[in-house]
Parts: C-alpha cells; structure tokens; sequence
C-alpha cells in the first residue's frame, strides 16, 4: 500500500488550493495506513528537502482543506483521518471542531454536524460565541429542538445567551419549533437587543404564521429607532405578502430600497418583493420588481412562476418556466410545484405529465408529497381517477390528508361511488374526528341518487354528533 508523506499535504502558506487540488491533498492524506511516526509528523511542521518553503502548520492547513471540501465524502474522509491520528487531541481549540461543525452544517449534513458538537462537548472542550451560532443553525434545519434546549443551556453557563448571535440563533430555532412563547422570552430577557434580535423575531412570527405580530414587531423595531437591514425587510415583506395587504406592501418597497445590503443581500430582498406582491394579487407588480432584476437566481424565477399559478394564469406560468430554463438556471423542487399548480388550474393534463416526468427524468428531482398531490388533483379534476388512484398507489411515501382530499374531490366532481368509499375508509383512518369526508360521501351518493345510502351517512353522523359545515369540502388543491 502506498506510504504515506505527510508532505505532500503541506498545503501553501500563501495560496488557498482550488477544490480539485484540495482533492489530490486529500488522496494523499488519506494513504497514511499507521499512526506513529507517520502521525508525528503530520502534527509537527517540517521542511521538506525538495521545497525551499516551510511546510504549513496542520493547524492552519485543515480549515482549508475542509472549507474547500466539495462533497460529503470528502469531508467524512477528512473526519475519520482527524479522529484516527487524534488530531484533535493536539490541537483541542474550539476553533477546530467549529470548522468541521461548520463543514458538515455547509454540505447539509446537519445530524451529523450536532454528533460533532456532541463529541466536543464530550471531550471537555467549552463552546465559544462562534460555535453556538453554528450548531443552532444545524438544530433549525433538523428541527431538534430538544437538542437546541440543550445548547441554551450550555450558552447560559458560558455567559453566551446575550451574544447577538447567539440570542438570534435561540429565537430562531424556538420560533422554528413554534416555541413562540420561548422566542419571545429569549427577546425580552435582553434589554440591550441588538438588530439581529428584532429580525430574528420577525422572521420567526412571519415563517410561523403569525404575520400580523410579525408587522407588529417591525413597526415597534421602527419606533425603537432602529433601521431594518436585509434579512429584516425578507421577514416583513413575507409577512405582508402572507395578509395581502398592498398599501402595507407599496410602503414596504420604499424601505427595501433603503437598507444597507450586499449583492447577495440585494437578490434575497428584491425576490421578496417579487413574491410579496405576488402572494398580494399584483402580478403586474411582480413582474415589473422583477424585470428591474441586474440578475435573476432560481428563487426569482420560482416567486414569479409561483405567484401566476396562484393566480390561475398557467401560460404566463409556463411561459416563464420556459424563459428561466433558456436563461440556463436549473429548476428546483419548488418551481416544479409551481408548475404543477399551475396545470392544475389550467386542467393542463398533458402539459402537467409533460412537467411531472422532465421533473424526474432531465433533472433527477425526487418527487415530494406536494408533487403528487398536485399530480392526484389535476388527473382527479379531469376524470382520470384510475390514473388519479394509480398515482396514489405507487407513491413512496404515506398518502396525507391533502393528497387523499385531492383524489376525493374528484371523486365527488364525477360522481364515483366506488372509489369514494375506498377513498373515504383512508381519510377516515387518518383523520377519524373529520366530519368532512362523511359530508363529502353523502354528496357524492346524493348525486347519484342514492338517498338510502345518503340516509345512512346521515344516521352516521348524528350518532358522533356531527354537524354539517356550510360551503365546506375536502376538494382541495395541494398548492
């Protein structure tokens, strides 16, 4: 097996190697097969007798190796080294284990990344103001609140919970885990909050439905004197698009033009004018924050797509759709529900299978419980209700609530007796205390004219004292 030559890792003091290079430094990195003497070199700098500059400190030399990690992979591989020749023994600095918390948080391995933290805390090394933030952002995206709890507490014995960071992380991840009540704490216990706080807050009543408290906070932010930035105005903005408001909106656009951004900061908040009118019902508006765009990322695309079939204009969807796939940007899982939704409203049959298989086939995007749904309600709306329970049968995952009201909607528009008893024996599974779908089945035999059958629904329905809803049905859209 090749030897292992602690120098050909030495990465230079001066240039940060490109992903491929990093990549060659890993191969050669990864051929050490003992860890004696071969491990002492690598933990103490040496000059190679070839190269007329000193070799670099692995101290200096892993954060590059590892912010340029390209793939999880790589990165596990660098891991399992580290662990191996007990590197972080030698050097023990929170500093280290931040970058690979920060590695495996950056390639989305976000489990993994808070076994990391779980083994630095276990090896006696005390967080510090930049790990906290690091590991909350793994704790929001695996929705571990549990875990979050955790950190708070090891935050509050390190005198960390007031940090600006780290009291944005904490009301983050509680108002992601609608903790509302535990953000709100965290906000109030700080007299001295800072920006980061007040955005954190509004972004949080805003993602969890709140908009109204969410505006709220932003006009007592204002009046606080404190100037919202970017990440501020993506919160607010939402939150106005989720009420509808447009005067609330038009006076949000002035402020957007205001803050202090950077050029990533610029596309995040004119996307969010884009969806913000949208989301109001002025696509004319949209569409005009959007052309003013210097340049467009997948989101911009997406809000636009999104915002017409929300609005049942499916050629202008589809049309954009099209423009976004010649200007070269790659669709995400997002924009096919907008696509979707958009065939949906237009009863686009075959333009929607169309999407459905480039969706899994030109860019090997895995259907989601949205897709189908949208797939089930448009097949359902046009009669196609053996495809519509196909489709249904062959999902790989559980069929929700929403999916199962899209395929009973249809059944309810064509008359299917049948099937919409079938269909009703799985609503009633996962939802028993639903009276939708009794009122639902007795429409479907009342249209058939079935009346003994709509009797026995009836009797059902008395007997768990249940009460027909005016105007209500379960044929609902998976938009």
């Amino acid at each position: 097996m090749t030897s292992f030559h602690p120098s050909r890792l030495r990465l230079s003091v001066v240039k940060i190697p490109k992903p491929q290079i990093v990549s060659r430094h890993l191969c050669n990195f990864l051929a050490a097969t003992t860890l004696s003497s071969d491990a002492q070199l690598y933990f103490h700098p040496t000059t190679h007798p070839s190269s007329p500059d000193p070799i670099q400190d692995p101290a200096q030399a892993l954060p590059s190796l590892l912010s340029n990690c390209p793939n999880l992979l790589e990165l596990n591989q660098i891991h399992a080294h580290i662990i191996r020749t007990r590197f972080l023994e030698s050097y023990p600095a929170s500093f280290q284990w931040n970058n690979i918390i920060r590695s495996y948080t950056r390639l989305e391995d976000y489990r993994h990344a808070l076994r990391v933290y779980t083994a630095m805390s276990g090896a006696g090394v005390s967080p510090d103001s930049y790990t906290i933030p690091i590991v909350l952002k793994a704790v929001c995206q695996a929705f571990a609140v549990d875990f979050g709890r955790q950190v708070h507490s090891v935050a509050i014995r390190h005198g960390l919970e007031s940090n600006e960071y780290c009291e944005s992380g904490f009301i983050s991840m509680y108002s992601k885990g609608g903790e509302f009540e535990n953000a709100r704490k965290v906000f109030d216990q700080n007299p001295r909050r800072k920006l980061g706080s007040w955005s954190a807050i509004i972004g949080g009543l805003s993602q969890g439905g709140r908009a109204k408290e969410a505006v709220a906070m932003f006009m007592e932010m204002k009046k606080s004197g404190f100037e919202p930035d970017d990440v501020t105005m993506v919160g607010v903005t939402s939150a106005c698009g989720s009420l509808g408001q447009l005067n609330l909106a038009l006076q949000l656009h002035k402020c957007v033009y205001q803050v202090k951004r950077s050029e990533k900061s610029h596309i995040l908040t004119l996307n969010s004018l884009v969806d913000m009118y949208g989301k109001c019902g002025r696509m004319d508006l949209a569409y005009r924050a959007f052309s003013r765009m210097d340049e467009r990322n997948v989101s911009s695309w997406t809000s636009m797509i999104v915002g017409y079939a929300m609005h049942g204009q499916m050629h202008a969807a589809l049309k954009c759709f099209k423009n976004m796939r010649e200007a070269g940007i790659r669709p995400n899982h997002v924009t096919f529900i907008g696509v979707l939704s958009a065939c949906v409203h237009g009863g686009a049959v075959q333009e929607g299978k169309h999407y459905f298989d480039m969706m899994t086939t030109t860019y090997r995007i895995v259907p989601g419980m949205q897709h189908f749904g949208c797939m089930v309600d448009l097949l359902g709306r046009a009669g196609l209700l053996e495809e519509a329970r196909e489709m249904v049968e062959r999902m790989p995952m559980k069929p929700n609530i929403i999916v199962w009201g899209c395929l009973m909607g249809g059944c309810e528009k064509h008359g299917n007796v049948k099937m919409g008893e079938w269909v009703a024996e799985h609503m009633i599974e996962l939802e028993p205390w639903n009276d939708g779908v009794f009122v639902v089945l007795s429409n479907i035999y009342a249209s058939r004219g079935l009346w003994r059958e709509v009797e026995r629904v009836r009797g059902m329905m008395k007997e768990r004292k249940l009460d027909k809803v005016p105007a209500y049905s379960f044929s609902t859209n998976a938009d």
